[in-house]
């Protein structure tokens, strides 16, 4: 079985010769009670870092002691990349959605031995699904590996945002000490109206999380939660994202990216906002039209945006994203913290254990299986791709 793993690339100073903790928090379930993912054995350290070349998602010993061959590439972005050299005849293809191998239909009709595409964290709309099921190819993810990190993510964004902190460590970094300045645009978020478009586990771990600062909470999700939970957190339900952003100071935004939610927040929506909210965007780039945030920070229409997505990824260095006034972008870094990578790369040596042993893949790491939509597929996304438009990320240059 031929393995082609590609990762982002290492630190440019090279790999960590030592790290800040010595050891991780001890974690023993998900907070529905889900186990964490359970390989037999690992190779690696956590903690360390796992998700870049060097790491190798800790798999090489483990697949060639087995007589399998491991290919690690950063090199994945145009029609001669390695990624695209080595797929032709690759068995497995493992990417993660921080620096995603965009896995088209074309490259898909190449592939003539591709059976399993594996995403090293959660969210698979890199790959074409639709085209992923009419080619019979599996698709799979590390359901709820990296939820947690992605939701403490939020708040960070949502904090920063409305106190305006990065003005203020851009004043202290410069030497500055204008008080007035650094709070003209600083609010407290206590009592703000906070909304999550998707209420899953990130959502709700995101609402979760907010609760203690004495906010308002609201969701909308094609999905309904449980009585109890609305009661729990005095959240309220709207039928429609637009009843949700035309009351909510902030919006968090944790839904899938498929045909029904590529560019969701377009200037129509923004324009329903409340004048002067805030956007935390930490689900897919493509959700939200990149003209139209840019478009609504100049005017005022939003007063920050912090995403931690693009489209595509790496962004092109003229991504207008990078230059809009009032963002507080972060390049895709919510899902890998190494606390994560730790998860994903144990997830993915589990996912790999069981195509090697022929057991069946937890049904709630499934997103495409034998033609269909299945598992956490089947509740999260819809037919159809989101992958068009991904030849841009050639555009991107190391700097």
């Amino acid at each position: 079985m031929k393995v082609l793993c590609i990762l982002y690339d290492d630190p440019k100073g090279g790999m960590p010769k030592n790290y800040p903790l010595s050891e991780l928090p001890k974690l023993n379930k998900y907070p529905d009670g889900m186990s964490l993912p359970s390989p037999k054995a690992i190779d690696f350290t956590p903690g360390e870092l796992l998700g870049c070349v060097s790491g190798e998602l800790g798999l090489r010993n483990f697949l060639e002691s087995n007589g399998h061959e491991l290919v690690v590439t950063s090199d994945k972005d145009g029609d001669d990349c390695e990624a695209e050299r080595e797929l032709v005849d690759a068995d497995v293809v493992i990417s993660q959605p921080f620096f995603p191998f965009y896995l088209t239909k074309e490259k898909m009709e190449k592939a003539k031995n591709l059976k399993l595409a594996i995403t090293a964290g959660i969210g698979s709309d890199h790959v074409d699904l639709q085209a992923a099921m009419d080619h019979n190819i599996d698709v799979v993810e590390v359901t709820y590996c990296n939820s947690r990190s992605v939701a403490e993510h939020i708040v960070m964004m949502i904090l920063s945002m409305v106190r305006d902190y990065h003005n203020q460590h851009r004043i202290v970094n410069e030497g500055g000490w204008n008080i007035a300045d650094a709070v003209q645009r600083s609010y407290d978020v206590e009592g703000m109206h906070i909304g999550t478009v998707a209420a899953g586990r990130i959502g709700l771990d995101a609402l979760r999380k907010m609760k203690p600062f004495d906010v308002h909470l609201h969701y909308f999700d094609r999905h309904r939660l449980p009585d109890s939970i609305e009661k729990e957190l005095n959240l309220t339900f709207h039928e429609s994202v637009e009843s949700m952003v035309a009351v909510c100071d902030v919006v968090t935004i944790n839904c899938p990216l498929h045909p029904e939610t590529e560019n969701l927040f377009d200037t129509k929506l923004i324009n329903k906002m409340k004048k002067g909210a805030y956007i935390v965007n930490t689900a897919r780039g493509k959700i939200c039209n990149r003209e139209a945030i840019a478009e609504a920070l100049k005017s005022g229409q939003l007063s920050g945006y912090a995403g931690d997505v693009w489209f595509p990824q790496p962004a092109p260095n003229d991504h207008i994203w990078r230059t809009m006034p009032n963002h507080g972008m972060t390049p895709h870094t919510s899902g890998t913290s190494l606390s994560a990578q730790t998860r994903y790369a144990a997830g993915v040596r589990e996912i790999l254990e069981c195509v090697m042993d022929g057991t069946p893949i937890r049904n709630e790491y499934l997103i495409v299986q034998d033609g269909n939509l299945a598992g956490m597929g089947a509740h999260s996304y819809s037919k159809g791709s989101a992958t068009s438009g991904s030849e841009e990320a050639q555009k991107y240059k190391k700097m």
